[in-house]
């Protein structure tokens, strides 16, 4: 890992103490190392330190600042399940969120973290903060080491790891922000602005909608593709070719020889073995829901 080298280092650390304040720290002594430097030479977050290397905010961490960190040890991740472990490693977006979650920005020392309820973390969200006869909990994970000092932060020691609860209800998406939100419909998204219809697929409805991807749009000619952009009446009539009154499902569509389009004209539907095909366009994925209808997704763009 850059950045990391050997190094021999004594951590500072001093207990939480609560009563009217927390004791005096480790915080009047100097330290010259950083907080990665400072973690790896403790020799008991060889997990953290990896992970943070793979979510690439060793340079973060080693350079930026200052910063509280709340550091879970190796026995900590090794509370955590291996396939937790294993799918935070695959996706180093979540990786990197659950990483920030521990990370504070700011210098916060004991006698200041005894203080709080809840703190904001780099993450976003915030983590709760409580202190249970003289011991401190984040999250509920104990700290059971406070105030190790680094040149450009703090790091409080916990005994557990600190995975960001994801909200159990979601606010229901339109077809445009579900289609947004998924990524992979950016020139749908950008060509139904162009042509004033997004205050169509974000009413009421439902729709049924024939999503090309990105993917399907690169098959266009860029000559096609540009005269649509420069015809704004021609380009309103292909996007609605796509778009069919009501809540259509796959178990409905595959009953239907053809769909009458908000274009005007009907969109041919053909069934063949286990594929379904809209128009020549093969559904590569039914039945995406939306709080004003459904989506279905083609792997080609439908020109009436």
């Amino acid at each position: 890992m850059k950045r990391i080298i050997s190094l021999v280092a004594v951590l500072a650390v001093a207990a939480v103490a609560v009563g009217g304040a927390a004791t005096a720290s480790a915080g009047s002594r100097t330290s010259n190392t950083d907080i990665v430097q400072t973690a790896v030479a403790a020799g008991q977050f060889t997990t953290l330190a990896s992970l943070l290397q793979k979510s690439g905010l060793v340079d973060t961490l080693a350079t930026g600042g200052p910063f509280t960190v709340f550091a879970p040890t190796d026995a900590a991740f090794a509370k955590v399940p291996k396939a937790t472990l294993d799918e935070l490693a695959a996706d180093p977006a979540k990786l990197k969120a659950v990483l920030l979650y521990h990370v504070v920005p700011g210098r916060l020392t004991a006698a200041d973290v005894v203080k709080l309820t809840s703190a904001k973390t780099a993450d976003g969200r915030s983590i709760a903060i409580k202190v249970v006869n003289g011991t401190v909990f984040v999250d509920g994970a104990q700290v059971t080491t406070a105030d190790v000092e680094a040149t450009n932060g703090v790091i409080h020691v916990i005994d557990s790891v600190l995975i960001p609860k994801e909200p159990t209800e979601t606010a229901p998406k339109t077809i445009l922000q579900t289609a947004v939100a998924a990524g992979s419909f950016k020139t749908l998204a950008s060509l139904l602005r162009k042509a004033g219809l997004v205050g169509t697929l974000q009413g009421k409805g439902p729709f049924t909608v024939f999503a090309p991807t990105d993917a399907a749009f690169a098959k266009l000619p860029k000559a096609t593709l540009a005269a649509l952009a420069k015809n704004t009446a021609k380009l309103r009539s292909v996007l609605l070719y796509h778009v069919v009154k009501g809540n259509v499902t796959a178990a409905k569509v595959v009953t239907l020889r053809s769909a009458k389009t908000l274009n005007g004209k009907a969109v041919p539907i053909r069934v063949s073995g286990r594929n379904v095909f809209v128009g020549g366009a093969r559904v590569t994925t039914a039945d995406v829901r939306a709080s004003n209808g459904v989506i279905h997704v083609v792997n080609k763009v439908l020109i009436p």
